[in-house]
Parts: structure tokens; C-alpha cells; sequence
């Protein structure tokens, strides 16, 4: 039996709700599965922890999770506390001291959704965003607050070994998964050093790799096709902000937010990676139990399949499908009248006889 030490980082809003859900899932597995085995810790590190102790979490708290396989992280965001530093004190440190460099989305229109498009294409391609450097990078300041002259300054930050690691995973995940074509989002008639760079850089890599066919396009009119004719994607690539937007676009156009899954990888696995619901905290919904849990499970299958257990996402896949199928148990968000807890009962329930079969 192979055992995996996972931590738990539940987080703000929906995210206990829908992380207790994941959880429900990997005991499922456990519970049907003599292969497998988890020791999971749960860590509260969320704006509870800042308000209480001034930081989002221990002095140590990198050492101490970078002891475990893998990190399930639940969601981030409390109206008391500020953005920057929710994400800057505690998402941040984690993705970039951990090198998780690749950001994976898959977007997938699923058994038994429709999407808004009503597209009678398949949707069915996934986003590798650039997750350590890009637009999302600390440098730049402020100065003369307050005056007529106040500024600010944010700087791109591109690096040879931060696109070229990115586009190379592009390569090798479309080589590994069947697919045949590689898209680049680009802005370099516009953004003239950082994304002409990036170009340069991605197109020496796509020049190493031509088994597989390489195409760029600008970001604006990527958006576009997105809307247009999403089922010619395979595998985007991506700068960090392109990516981030990108992705939620994509999330769009197969269901929500509340369906979109995403993980943090590092594919050394020097370090854990960490693995999260796109949906973030949703503190207008929280306490109600109507978040939806499908994004926050669908990332846990996508833990396990980093982790080598292909075999048991598929299955925590297929069982999210025919929930949806179904109809019978969904939350609100897609249509249902379903509680949080229901929908984790009804995938788990799923589980434990497929896991069996």
C-alpha cells in the first residue's frame, strides 16, 4: 500500500465547505481502494490565523509543509484583511518557494452540462500558465502618495528559464495526452520587450519540438476564439496574467466557476505541489451550504493523478459526470435545489462502488 502525506490548508469562505467535500472523496478512495492510503493534516492558515497572529501563517510554515506529497488548498479572501495580503503572505510564498511553475487548467465541458454557447462541439483543451514570474511578479513601488504626481510602477518580469521550463511542459504534457497542437498567447505588437521575449523564447522550444504544431495569437483575439470556436484548442500556453484571465474565460464557457479545477505543479517534485478550486472564497455565498463542490473534488483527482493514480481520477471523474447526468443532486449554481454536503455524499457514494469495481 502506498500512503501519500497530504496537507490541508482549508482556507477562508466556501472554501472549509468545499475542501471537507474533497476530503469526503479521498476517504471514499481509501475506504474501497487497498492500494492506496492518505495521512492527511489540516493546517488553519487562513485571516482567522492573521487576525489572531499578524501573518497568514507560522514562521515555518514552508518548512513544515514541504514534508508532505502533495497540499489540497481550499480557498483565500476575507473582506477584514486585504488582498495583497491573503495572497502575497500565503498563496504566493508557497507557488514561488515551491517552483511550482506550471498552473494547470484543464477546461473540459462535462457529461450532462450545457454550454452557454451552445456549442455542439466538444470542449475539451487545458490552459499551462506561467505560475512563478510574468505580470504577477513583486517588483515596482509607489511614491508621492497622495499628490498630484503620485505614480506607480509594476514590472514584467520574463526570465529564459521561466518560458522555457513552461513551454518544454507544454510539449512534453501534449506529447504524453495525445494532442497535436500547442497555442501561444502573445501580445508582442503591443507589450514590445516582455512579449517579444516571450515569443522568442517559446518559439525556439516549439522549433525543438515540431512533432507537435505550434501557433501563437494575440491575446485579445485568443479571447475571441475562446467564444467562437473553442474545440480547436489543445493545450494553451501561457503568461501568468494571460493565463489567469484566460482560464476563468474558459471556466465560463463549460459551466462556472464552481466546476473549474486547477493545480500548482512543480514537476521536478523537488517540492509538493498544491492543488485548488479557481472559484476563490466566494464569502457572499459562505456559510449557506450551497458552494459547489465539484471544482474543489475534480482538483483533488487531479492531485492524485500528479501523484501517479491516473486511474483514480478518471474514476472521481466519471463519477462528477454522472452526477451531472443524472440531475438529481446539483447544487444551485447549475441548476439544482442540492447542499455542499449532498453533492460530496453523492460522488463519494459514486466512489465507493467504482473504486470496488
Amino acid at each position: 500500500m502506498q500512503t501519500y502525506k497530504i496537507a490541508v490548508l482549508p482556507g477562508d469562505g466556501i472554501g472549509p465547505e468545499v475542501t471537507k467535500e474533497a476530503v469526503k472523496v479521498l476517504k471514499a478512495i481509501e475506504e474501497s481502494d487497498e492500494s492506496i492510503s492518505f495521512d492527511i493534516k489540516t493546517f488553519h492558515w487562513n485571516s482567522e490565523y492573521y487576525l489572531e497572529h499578524g501573518k497568514m501563517m507560522p514562521d515555518d510554515g514552508l518548512d513544515q509543509l514541504k514534508t508532505f506529497d502533495s497540499i489540497l488548498f481550499g480557498a483565500i479572501g476575507d473582506s477584514r484583511v486585504p488582498d495583497p495580503v491573503t495572497v502575497w503572505e500565503l498563496i504566493m510564498p508557497i507557488r514561488k518557494n515551491f517552483q511550482q511553475f506550471v498552473n494547470f487548467r484543464p477546461i473540459k465541458l462535462l457529461k450532462g452540462l450545457q454550454s452557454p454557447l451552445n456549442n455542439s462541439h466538444p470542449i475539451d483543451f487545458v490552459i499551462l500558465r506561467e505560475n512563478g514570474e510574468g505580470e504577477y511578479s513583486n517588483m515596482g513601488g509607489t511614491m508621492f502618495p497622495g499628490e498630484q504626481r503620485e505614480m506607480a510602477v509594476q514590472n514584467t518580469v520574463m526570465t529564459r528559464q521561466g518560458i522555457t521550463q513552461i513551454a518544454e511542459f507544454a510539449y512534453q504534457y501534449a506529447r504524453e495526452h495525445g494532442k497535436t497542437k500547442v497555442t501561444s498567447a502573445t501580445k508582442s505588437n503591443a507589450i514590445i520587450h516582455a512579449m517579444t521575449f516571450w515569443d522568442k523564447v517559446v518559439e525556439e522550444v516549439a522549433e525543438q519540438n515540431a512533432d507537435v504544431e505550434y501557433e501563437k495569437y494575440y491575446i485579445d483575439a485568443l479571447a475571441a476564439y475562446f467564444v467562437q470556436r473553442p474545440e480547436d484548442f489543445q493545450v494553451v500556453l501561457a503568461s501568468n496574467l494571460f493565463g489567469d484571465i484566460l482560464s476563468d474565460l474558459g471556466s465560463a464557457i463549460v459551466g462556472g466557476l464552481g466546476l473549474a479545477p486547477s493545480g500548482n505543479i512543480n514537476p521536478t517534485r523537488e517540492f509538493p505541489s498544491m492543488f485548488e478550486a479557481v472559484h476563490g472564497s466566494a464569502p457572499d455565498i459562505a456559510g449557506k451550504g450551497i458552494a459547489n463542490p465539484i471544482a474543489q473534488i475534480w482538483s483533488a483527482a487531479l492531485m492524485l493523478e500528479h501523484l501517479g493514480r491516473r486511474d483514480l481520477h478518471d474514476k472521481i471523474l466519471s463519477a462528477i459526470e454522472e452526477i451531472l447526468e443524472e440531475k438529481n443532486v446539483l447544487t444551485p449554481d447549475i441548476g439544482g435545489t442540492a447542499t455542499t454536503e449532498l453533492v460530496g455524499d453523492a460522488i463519494a457514494g459514486k466512489l465507493l462502488t467504482k473504486v470496488r469495481g
